[in-house]
């Protein structure tokens, strides 16, 4: 048996500029790193930082270690952009050989025969995943726990790691892998971002493979959560099959939008993110850019958004046993199955209208990513569906839009909050087809104001 290299744990200390994808795949291509030794350093992360955070539901231990082995004798090795990266796999989408769980305990009886496109792009590329993370019950809700578990906050364990990729977001953020594969139907995969200091990017419509199941009338993607831009272009460019994405350009000088007023009266902004947010736009300001304070065109009417997520949680729930489903999920699947007629395209359309109208005028919109830091790192799960609804509004109003009209939207770091002791985040935006316009201006806003990488030293 070959023994684990110790001379490479500085590789995963966490603290180290070179724990990214791009440089682990780099060293593996040119022979400096064995996808054996990046495995074993991974695994090792997560015996060491899983325990208190509790961001994995499996752990591939054997399975990853027989794949990196594997992937040592590949041929061709030296051409794939992930090889021997260890990657984190949100527990919803199938992987082959394990149930597929969606955070809730009506797990599925039978063991996925196939992995699911994404995850099959990834493992062709040379990535190994090492485990599967938590996500709250079927995608809904904005932080992420169960009756087992409480995923916390590695910059404040006190503190939620958001949701519902929240495990997926813990295991970047504590140094455990580098990189992690996340969906976003409301935000899920730029909330944990967000709260945990990542970059995190939901791509528009059509560009990654979906298929998760239920794609909550549209709104469902697949994307990455990550340290760096580099990485975030990197996995997109991997997840999508579009290798020019990971070529990060000049953005050029754009016209900025900044809008850090609240979606809506009854959810105020924490200052601390509205400065955040106004304090990269400075930033870019002095790189050239034209930045001008705006007002984005929010929908006054609540109803269509709040409608998909219920009735997108209906038709998750569907040939579930509702017994085992949490309270909160029953109920909100029960609402919305009496809002699914609420859910009409018309709606969608008119917002479209109106957000095309405001980007004549602009390339990319700057916004909060989130309304104020995590909540308390509690078990929501036993509370009220109206407790539930309640934080989930007040917490994350500006995410949920980018979804009803399927544009790409992403958040990166932006201090942090000075209270809490939890990261703070900025959401960019540019419409349908913009993702690379939103990474380049993202790896310019990074290099102009970098972030730590991990919580972890």
């Amino acid at each position: 048996m070959r023994m684990y290299n110790s001379s490479v744990d500085a590789l995963f200390t966490g603290a180290q500029l070179e724990f990214t994808a791009a440089a682990i795949a780099a060293r593996v291509r040119s022979g400096a790193l064995s996808p054996i030794d990046a495995v074993e350093g991974a695994l090792s992360r997560i015996s060491e930082r899983d325990p208190e955070l509790e961001a994995f539901v499996a752990v591939r231990g054997e399975q990853a270690r027989a794949e990196a082995v594997a992937l040592a004798g590949r041929p061709g090795l030296s051409a794939l952009p992930l090889a021997g990266v260890p990657i984190a796999i949100k527990d919803n989408i199938p992987m082959v050989g394990h149930p597929l769980g969606n955070g809730s305990m009506d797990i599925a009886a039978e063991l996925s025969t196939e992995d699911h496109p994404v995850l099959d792009r990834l493992r062709r590329a040379g990535a190994v995943p090492v485990g599967l993370t938590r996500l709250s019950e079927l995608c809904v809700w904005p932080s992420t726990d169960s009756h087992e578990s409480i995923v916390r906050n590695p910059w404040n364990p006190e503190r939620s790691a958001g949701g519902s990729s929240g495990g997926s977001g813990v295991s970047v953020a504590a140094g455990m892998v580098p990189v992690s594969h996340g969906s976003d139907c409301l935000g899920s995969i730029r909330i944990p971002a967000a709260t945990c200091g990542l970059v995190g990017i939901k791509p528009g419509s059509g560009l990654v493979p979906r298929e998760l199941g239920e794609n909550w009338f549209g709104m469902a993607e697949n994307g990455p959560l990550t340290t760096t831009v580099q990485d975030a272009a990197l996995l997109l460019s991997v997840m999508a099959d579009r290798p020019e994405l990971a070529e990060l350009a000049d953005p050029g000088r754009l016209r900025i939008a900044v809008a850090v007023g609240s979606p809506s009266p009854m959810t105020p902004v924490d200052r601390h993110w509205r400065e955040g947010v106004e304090r990269a736009a400075r930033v870019l300001g002095t790189a050239g850019h034209t930045v001008t304070t705006a007002k984005l065109p929010y929908p006054l009417n609540p109803m269509p958004l709040v409608a998909r997520w219920t009735a997108g949680t209906a038709a998750y729930a569907e040939g579930l046993d509702h017994s085992l489903l949490q309270a909160r999920t029953r109920t909100h699947a029960a609402v919305g199955r009496a809002m699914h007629r609420h859910v009409k395209s018309h709606h969608v359309d008119r917002l479209e209208t109106a957000m095309r109208g405001f980007f004549k005028d602009f390339d990319v919109v700057l916004t909060p990513t989130l309304a104020r830091p995590p909540m308390q790192a509690h078990r929501w799960s036993k509370r009220s569906w109206a407790s539930n609804v309640m934080v989930a509004a007040r917490f994350a109003p500006f995410t949920p839009v980018w979804n009803l009209v399927g544009w790409p939207a992403a958040t990166v770091p932006a201090g942090m909050h000075p209270e809490s002791g939890t990261p703070l985040g900025v959401q960019i935006v540019a419409p349908a087809g913009g993702e690379a316009r939103i990474l380049a201006l993202a790896a310019q806003l990074e290099a102009l104001q970098p972030w730590p990488r991990v919580a972890v030293g």
